[in-house]
This record gives structure tokens, sequence and C-alpha cells, in this order.
């Protein structure tokens, strides 16, 4: 089935959802929630023209933040790499190599913060901006740090949506003024419109949801990926933090697994099929046209049926044998094949998982925009830094 013209999508199963489910998608799409109005083409940016044009000169550009001010820009830049003609570099921990390498002249500083007090992103920053450096700030209209910092340097600010979290925040200014820089098309990752009027998009959406209950009431909390597509890691590292943020709360919650295909074939692959039956899975693949092939002059004659295949095909191969593997076992999966690798297609997916994500929120009865427990440990080190 395709999801969309650019996804083709296989659920779990067959069943059909409850209509509380497409209830609770419809009482969703109705609220005022500025989450969703940043899928869609409805959404005003709050940076000007006049600030494209002034910073796109720059050929270099550091991103520096922490979780989801920085995740979505670093998938958007990985799996769209071959379109983009920049140079993007990213700070979202603490690496002395990494700090060292990329504090190179002539580039352009995003710095994003929502609150404006992540105390990781104001100590990087403090090593790296120079009074003469190009800023750009990202964080919310309010007394902060990062606010108050960059008033000092008298550098640009862009406002961040007080109503959208840093996990949300990728169809808005956090990941799409990046994304313009990139020089790609802002307008074609915002699609909520279109996707909410195609009717397979919704069902498998609810389909989806549904399956996934089950999956959890039955006492399968892991949420395992297997990846196919190297430059869709990113992706999938901003899918975990959806995910474990979102729903990890009140002791429930789902806990997102991210396994690199076909490598983990030759390690995990072996507990997948005959470990411990806690885990569904997602199978995810890209098609391309531009894989390496093989030599064929060069293979012995054992192995002949790789012979005029590129390694893209060998990687497919690999896929549907995993498919007809697990339905053999009876192990729960879903899979995805992306066929074009481009802006419209990846804001599909991002829409995707995020209204994904909201709805077992909703289901299993979890605020999905909080993360009421990450404050502890801020607290805590706060409290050790002034002790010590």
């Amino acid at each position: 089935m395709n999801l969309t013209e650019n996804i083709k999508f296989n659920n779990f199963d067959k069943k059909k959802p409850k209509k509380k489910l497409f209830k609770l998608f419809k009482n969703l799409l109705n609220e005022n929630n500025q989450i969703l109005k940043s899928l869609s083409d409805l959404y005003e940016d709050s940076w000007s023209k006049n600030t494209i044009l002034k910073f796109k000169k720059f050929k270099n550009f550091l991103l520096i933040g922490m979780g989801g001010s920085v995740m979505g820009s670093k998938a958007i830049y990985s799996f769209l790499k071959t379109k983009i003609k920049k140079n993007f570099f990213f700070l979202d921990n603490f690496d002395k190599n990494n700090i060292e390498k990329i504090n190179r002249k002539n580039k352009l500083n995003l710095i994003v913060s929502k609150s404006g007090n992540t105390l990781e992103t104001i100590s990087i920053s403090n090593i790296l901006i120079k009074q003469n450096s190009s800023n750009i700030f990202i964080t919310e209209d309010k007394n902060n740090y990062i606010r108050n910092l960059a008033n000092k340097l008298k550098s640009e600010v862009i406002e961040h949506n007080n109503y959208i979290g840093g996990r949300y925040s990728v169809l808005s200014e956090v990941g799409m003024l990046p994304s313009k820089l990139m020089g790609l098309k802002v307008k074609s990752f915002r699609k909520l419109n279109e996707l909410v009027k195609n009717k397979i998009f919704v069902n498998s959406l609810v389909s989806n949801v549904s399956s996934i209950l089950t999956h959890v009431k039955n006492k399968r909390f892991n949420s395992v990926i297997l990846n196919y597509d190297e430059s869709s890691q990113d992706f999938f590292y901003w899918y975990q933090q959806l995910v474990a943020e979102s729903l990890g709360k009140k002791g429930k919650g789902i806990f997102p697994i991210i396994s690199r295909m076909p490598q983990d074939n030759h390690s995990l692959m072996q507990f997948y099929l005959d470990g411990i039956k806690n885990s569904f899975y997602t199978l995810f693949f890209v098609k391309n046209k531009n894989s390496q092939k093989i030599i064929s002059k060069k293979i012995l004659k054992s192995h002949n049926y790789i012979k005029n295949k590129n390694l893209n095909d060998i990687s497919f191969s690999q896929f549907c044998a995993t498919e007809t593997v697990f339905k053999k076992k009876r192990i729960p999966f879903r899979s995805l094949v992306v066929h074009h690798r481009n802006e419209k297609t990846l804001g599909e997916l991002f829409t995707f998982f995020m209204l994904e994500t909201i709805l077992l929120g909703m289901a299993m009865k979890v605020n999905p925009f909080n993360q009421p427990a990450v404050e502890l440990i801020k607290n805590e080190t706060k409290n050790f830094l002034k002790t010590n």
C-alpha cells in the first residue's frame, strides 16, 4: 500500500481500528495546536527575507544545541545531503575533539535553545562564540541567558515558538531556518493539510497506532527500528527522542531502539529472531538508483547471483528476506520503503511519526508534550555545580 506517492507502507496487520481512535484523531485536528500548525503551510515563520539574504552567503554553518534543538536539523542534513551544497556541523554533546575541529573561521553560528538556559548550549557557546562571530540565536521571547548573550553581541535573534517543544519543533523555525540556509524548499516539508485529506494516509496512521497499542498491551514495549539507509540514521535518532520523551511517563511508555542494517544482521539479529519476545519492529528502506555497482568480472562463479547488482539491490534483498523470516516466525513488524529522497518525503515522515506519537500519548493517557522527569537531572546538576 502507498502511504503517499513517495512512501510504500505495510502495516502490522489488517485489523480495523476502533472508532474511538478516529475520534481522538479528529479531536486533535480540531484543537488550536501550534505543533500541528507548524506541520502545515499555514504556519508563518518569524524570520525575515533580509535575514536569509544576509546570511545565505556563508558556506560553513555550525549549529549548537541539545536534543530537539538540533536533532531535526541534523536529520534533514543527513537525509538530503546530496542536494545540499553548504557545509553544516553540529555540536550536541561535550566532545573536545569535535569542538576543536569545528572551531574554524568564516562560519555562521546557529545557537538554538527554547528555554535559553540550556547548560550545555551555554557552555559550548562560551567556548566557541567570539565577540566578532557571525551568529543567529533562536530562543523564546523572554528574559534568558541566550537572549541576553545575543543582545550583548548585537546578534540576530529569531523567536522560538513558546508553544512548540523541542522534539516537535523540526518543521518550525528551529528546523526550517537551517533548512532554508541549506538551500532547501521549506514549503515542501509542510504538507499536513494535504495529508489529512488522504484517506489512505489517515487510515494507515490510525490503524498503525491501534496495532502498537495492542503490542504494548501484550507487553511488547520495545520499538526496534531496522534501518537499511545510512542517511536516515539521524532521522531515527530524532524519532528515538520523540518517542522516549513523549511517552515514557507514569511507568508507561515505549522504548525505541535503533539498529543499523545490514550490520546488525551479524550481531543483534539472532536475539531479534530467537530472544525475548518483547519487541515490535519497523523496517525502513530507501531506494537509491545511484548506488555503487558490483564489479561483475571480479566475482567468482560461486557468487554469480550478485553480478550486475548494486549495493542497494543487495541491501533490499536483505530487507525483503527479513520481512519473509519475520512473517514465518510471526514477529510483529511494519515496513516503509521510500521511493523519492526529497523535502516532501522527509516532511511526510516527520508528520507521520509526530502524529503517531501524539495519538499514542492521548490513547495511553499520558501528556505527550511535557518531560517532567528530565528537569530532575537539570536541577540536581545545578546543585552539584553550586556546591562543588
